[in-house]
């Protein structure tokens, strides 16, 4: 039987339905928003899988290429491995889900959202999110409450809830927020520098929507009248519990305040092995339980330790960043790089300038468009004193990336101010800790040694969440003990005057708009401290590229001029490029940009350029070269493609009786112009060019 609930969202219709589509997964949705169709399938395996750790969950966001009637690129004519759309849409789905799935639930659970159809509201994602709630709701998998998403925009200085394609464009905000009727979950955002009152007054008008949402996603609940499936969870040892506290308690809590990571790791698992001997002996179910009981007890010590005694694992107090140092410009080849060290995280970034050719193409459901701005993320395993087998960016890599990519690109100037496709790529060397904030850091200054005239700095900070009962903690830059083990990771970056991006993930039931002004607060302080490490170490952009930068000019003209600078096949483009040594672009619009590494190369492909769009002004003498003879004149090349006729009255100040008498072809000559006439034909002066080169010359008085 088919079920259906409909609401209106962002003055466009949202459609939900249950029962039609894929009736052997454990709970379908068709979403439908505008033209926009959405296939969400929840499933979940009936087998246990005992020592999970944590909860099995895999989500996956896919769109077909015929979904805006398309037919994939390549030799094979079909969809390939996921893009980077894709993989940031399927973590964006995860992460507000994820906390959700109860504790203990070990059974495979797999989500996969698949896009068939897509209009220009561009709202895929978040009716994906919506989709993947709603296929929970209808299925037997238990869930610990419904959840929604909405995009909110700002377009001249007005609020937008899922504006379309065109609006995002102008808009100042791309803020997504999913959410529970209680709380926020999750935020994703960047903005051109809004402020934090301004991103609050967004997230709460996101939540009012998402409840609305969430009323129609109860409502085809209530219709299915599916029962959630009985599960029970592993239980612990009660005994192997309360042995493993006495004898590791108070070495937990003696070893969380050792100074360095690798140090306390190292006794951390000390006291594992030695808890695993005493109370587990040869017994593995008994070790299973002790791991398990370790872990609650870690868990529980150092959250008691933070919200008891105000003091985090490594000494600092809940507002204190970790020391920083920066060093920019010391690799010598490369055309802006910078070191940027926070505590144990430690970022290396650097940045190549290329022209237009380098530009990243891109074709996407929405058509096809390129990028000028690409910041790539990579992790090696010894970042973190691991030996693994390297592989390519995962979906961890991607999202860290873009987000530091979206933190910078509000601050970019315009490609008038400079032009140029910027790359930054972010070695991560050691990681405690908020490595993707430590990027946007590093990116900043690497951009700024590489002389790009941003608009102003931008820092990123971490926040994190204790929250037991009635008592709270913000912290201010978390290390990765305070990630793993506390319930917020809160991301904030920004230049001193308001917010570039914000990326938050929650671990329980959600915040609420109080909490997170507070976070915003704290952040703010912390974001300003580093903003001064930062500019200690470089005050502003540099005024002059890199040795080795491309110099890049660029030299408007008229379109009709683009086929003399291309030639016939490009014959004319290569042959300026081989002479000179540079790289060229022409646009459609008549826009000729030239890279080179150095100025001499630029100034002479530029100089052949001008010579070959050059318009003839009247009055102004040029070199020529005769090309033609006839009877009653010479016909004389001032230009490039460009010639005139010089009547044989205006070929010498006295009689001419033959033109060969005076000029040959192939010979140069001065000539002036005299006339252009409507049609584009120019008359010349053999006789007045020579006349005012003879007057000239003649000595003063």
């Amino acid at each position: 039987m088919i079920h259906v609930v409909e609401m209106e969202l962002g003055g466009r219709p949202l459609r939900l339905e249950t029962g039609r589509m894929a009736k052997q997964a454990d709970g379908a949705v068709l979403a439908t928003y505008a033209d926009t169709v959405v296939l969400a399938t929840a499933v979940a395996s009936r087998t246990f899988k005992p020592d999970a750790g944590f909860i099995p969950l895999t989500v996956n966001y896919q769109e077909k290429f015929y979904a805006a009637g398309k037919i994939p690129g390549g030799f094979f004519r079909r969809e390939g491995a996921p893009s980077e759309k894709e993989v940031l849409t399927s973590r964006l789905i995860d992460r507000p889900i994820r906390p959700l799935m109860p504790d203990g639930f070990y059974y495979e659970t797999q989500i996969i959202v698949t896009v068939l159809s897509i209009d220009q509201t561009m709202a895929s994602d978040v009716v994906g999110i919506v989709a993947a709630s709603a296929a929970l709701a209808v299925s037997d998998i238990p869930c610990g409450g419904h959840l929604a998403s909405v995009r909110i925009g700002r377009v001249n200085g007005e609020f937008v809830v899922n504006p379309d394609r065109s609006a995002l464009e102008t808009s100042e905000l791309n803020l997504v927020v999913a959410g529970t009727k209680d709380a926020v979950m999750m935020v994703e955002s960047g903005s051109s520098g809004l402020s934090e009152d301004v991103m609050l007054e967004a997230i709460e008008l996101a939540h009012a929507e998402i409840k609305k949402i969430i009323e129609k996603i109860q409502e085809l609940q209530d219709k299915v009248g599916k029962a959630k499936r009985a599960f029970e969870a592993e239980a612990l040892d009660a005994e192997v519990a309360k042995a493993v506290r006495a004898k590791a308690a108070a070495a937990i809590c003696e070893a969380m305040y050792i100074p360095g990571k690798a140090d306390r790791q190292e006794r951390i698992d000390q006291i594992l092995k030695e808890s695993i001997e005493a109370v587990a002996g040869e017994d593995d179910e008994r070790k299973s339980h002790v791991k398990r009981a370790f872990h609650d007890l870690e868990y529980s010590e150092v959250r008691r330790m933070i919200l008891e005694k105000k003091s985090r694992p490594d000494g600092r107090g809940l507002a204190d960043v970790r020391p920083i140092t920066c060093e920019v410009g010391f690799l010598p080849r490369t055309h802006g790089s910078a070191l940027f060290t926070r505590g144990e995280t430690q970022s290396l970034g650097v940045v190549t300038l290329g022209t237009g050719d380098d530009e990243q193409r891109i074709d996407a459901l929405e058509g096809e468009y390129s990028r000028s701005f690409m910041l790539h993320y990579n992790f090696p395993p010894f970042s973190v004193g691991e030996a693994k087998f390297l592989r390519g960016p995962g979906r961890r890599e991607v999202g860290h990336g873009k987000l530091a990519e979206r933190a910078l690109s509000a601050v970019l100037p315009t490609k008038e101010e400079f032009p140029y496709t910027i790359r930054i790529v972010s070695e991560i060397l050691e990681s405690n800790g908020s490595s993707s904030m430590a990027t946007i850091c590093s990116g900043t200054l690497a951009l700024m040694d590489a002389a790009a005239p941003i608009k102003a700095p931008v820092a990123g900070i971490a926040m994190g969440l204790i929250l037991e009962g009635d008592q709270l903690a913000i912290l201010s830059d978390i290390s990765g003990t305070e990630d793993h083990l506390g319930d917020m990771d809160f991301k904030v970056a920004g230049t001193k005057d308001g917010i570039t991006a914000l990326q938050m993930d929650i671990k329980i039931g959600g915040v609420t708009p109080a909490l997170m002004r507070q976070a915003l607060a704290q952040a703010r302080e912390g974001r300003m401290t580093i903003l001064e490490k930062m500019n200690e170490c470089l005050t502003t952009h540099r005024t002059e590229l890199a040795p080795y930068a491309p110099r890049i000019s660029t030299i408007q003209i008229k379109q009709d001029k683009i086929r003399d600078i291309i030639g016939p096949g490009g014959k004319v483009i290569r042959g300026i490029i081989a002479e000179c040594g540079v790289k060229m672009n022409v646009e459609d619009t008549g826009i000729v940009t030239i890279a080179a590494v150095d100025e001499s190369s630029a100034k002479k492909a530029m100089d052949m350029v001008r010579g070959l769009v050059e318009e003839p002004e009247i009055g102004r003498i040029y070199l020529g070269t005769v090309k033609k003879i006839m009877d009653f004149g010479a016909f004389v090349e001032i230009l490039p493609n460009m010639d005139g006729l010089v009547h044989i009255s205006q070929l010498a100040a006295h009689r001419v009786e033959s033109v060969s008498d005076e000029v040959s072809e192939g010979e140069k000559i001065m000539v002036k112009v005299l006339e252009i006439d409507r049609q584009g034909k120019i008359r010349l002066s053999r006789k007045e060019a020579m006349a005012e080169q003879a007057e000239s010359n003649e000595p003063s008085a």
